[in-house]
């Protein structure tokens, strides 16, 4: 029997303006763990799409057990095991969450009836695998993201898969259950399953992986072991040449204070919640999924009513009931969910720069001045360097490095006082990472107050001034320069005090 499970051979896809990929092959060993690496907008994800069925090659064929195969749809490669957990959710939300993971699975009783109580059973001993609490008869849109993401990986885990491609799968989860998928993916591995892994952490490849590839621009750069190399030369071959892997220096221009909130509750998700945030400031927000963070900034900004306390901006009271009605106080969010709440999907990328400066760029506030909506659009896809075909290029049509910088020029051309992003790096590559971040530290500069929601470590101790750090629903602690590192973060996270 051949070590080669599954192989690309030759594959060449393109589309409208774009050439996705060129004459790429590789081969998948039998139970090995396999990441599949490169910029947002490499091809990754569409090579993936062709190996699942859910695209066909223009050329090239794909090889299962050393025989050709001709997916006519996603169908066909489920039958031969193939499961694809895709970074964005793709689950149905008015169901329970055991209807999820065994969708399509004809399970029933003696009398021919689906059999619900055996779906159950099964649910809850795969959903035992992660350690979680979920009840698989609960729906699945009062789920968290960190919830879902736990139940499309079980989903395919429930398929008994021979290939499992997880994209960016850790994205949503904390680190209890990114510590319990690298154990599951390990015991895959020991059955012989071939786990094709889509990363944009470095740490996550020499943690869990055997071999990589490298796809740049939609060519293989290389296919090599993970062994002997390193972070460094994994994104040389990325990007196309050496990058600075740290953080620019951070924004010292701190003023006076911009945003105060006092006493704000909104229970129980959190209370009790009292800061104080300055212009020029880029003020990080730490905590565990499920700490309140999210739901803090959006009660914040008007998306949430909380329940009592008060928030000021420029001394004055902010009293509106609304998003927009913060929004047009200069009050922003950033979402961490670009797909369900940031970005409009069925638009272009012009329409989406410009959906939330539309009473600015009108005439006399009725007739939208096209001209001026097209020059709004353009200085910031060159501002934020958003690589486009063109203005009225679909949103979806963009990798998702792309489709942020979009949601990011949307809030700028609101020209904000204050704008919290909430997990902004999420799931992009290590170049676009950087050029967030130097967005972010340029407002900062310009002035404008900055609050960082972030679960990446070195991302949000390498550019914040001050920590804040949440617990089940409260501030914690702060860190402040010298005092800002992982240890004091995960104590305070945990409901700890630092060591002193």
């Amino acid at each position: 029997m051949s070590d080669i499970l599954l192989s690309v051979r030759n594959i060449s896809k393109s589309f409208p303006g774009t050439q996705a990929l060129k004459d790429v092959s590789i081969n998948f060993r039998r139970g090995e763990v396999h990441a599949l690496v490169g910029e947002n907008g490499a091809g990754k994800s569409t090579l993936m799409n062709i190996v699942s069925g859910v695209m066909r090659p223009d050329s090239g064929s794909v090889l299962f057990e050393g025989g050709a195969v001709n997916f006519s749809g996603a169908e066909d490669a489920l039958k031969l095991g193939i499961s694809y957990v895709h970074q964005e959710k793709v689950l149905c939300p008015h169901i329970s969450v055991a209807e999820n993971l065994f969708l399509g699975q004809t399970i029933k009783n003696r009398f021919g009836f689906f059999d619900y109580g055996t779906i159950y059973k099964k649910a809850r001993d795969i959903l035992d695998l992660f350690a979680s609490d979920i009840d698989p008869a609960a729906r699945v849109d009062s789920l968290n993201v960190s919830q879902r993401q736990i139940i499309e990986i079980s989903r395919a885990i429930a398929r008994d898969c021979n290939v499992l491609i997880l994209d960016e799968p850790t994205s949503s989860l904390m680190e209890k259950e990114v510590n319990l998928l690298f154990k599951i993916v390990k015991e895959l591995k020991n059955k012989s399953i071939t786990v094709i892994y889509i990363t944009h952490r470095m740490n996550e490849i020499f943690s869990i992986c055997d071999r990589f590839s490298v796809l740049r621009d939609g060519s293989l750069i290389v296919t090599d072991d993970v062994a002997g190399a390193d972070a460094k030369r994994v994104i040389s071959f990325m990007v196309g040449r050496d990058i600075e892997d740290s953080h620019p220096e951070k924004a010292d221009r701190i003023g006076e204070v911009v945003l105060e909130v006092k006493g704000l509750a909104l229970k129980p998700a959190f209370e009790d919640v009292s800061f104080k945030l300055r212009k020029g400031e880029i003020l990080g927000f730490a905590g565990l999924m499920g700490s309140g963070r999210s739901e803090l900034a959006k009660a914040i900004c008007g998306a949430y009513k909380r329940d009592s306390g008060g928030v000021f901006l420029d001394g004055h009271e902010v009293k509106a009931s609304n998003y927009h009605e913060s929004l047009a106080l200069g009050i922003a969010y950033l979402t961490e969910d670009r797909k369900e709440e940031g970005l409009f999907l069925n638009l272009s990328v012009q329409n989406n720069i410009c959906a939330a400066c539309v009473s600015s760029i009108s005439k006399g506030g009725v007739f939208l001045d096209l001209c001026k909506e097209s020059e709004t659009a353009s200085e910031y896809i060159h501002e934020l360097k958003i690589v486009t075909s063109g203005l009225n290029t679909p949103i979806t049509a963009l990798s998702g490095g792309n489709q942020q910088k979009v949601m990011i020029a949307k809030v700028l051309s609101t020209k904000p006082k204050v704008i919290f992003f909430d997990e902004p790096t999420r799931g992009i590559d290590v170049v676009a990472k950087m050029e967030i971040h130097k967005q972010m530290l340029s407002l900062a500069r310009e002035g404008i107050a900055v609050v960082l929601i972030s679960s990446e470590m070195p991302e949000i101790i390498g550019i914040s001034n001050r920590i804040l750090v949440m617990h089940e629903g409260r501030v914690r602690g702060e860190l402040q320069r010298d005092e800002i590192n992982e240890t004091n973060i995960m104590a305070l996270a945990s409901g700890h005090d630092i060591q002193g």
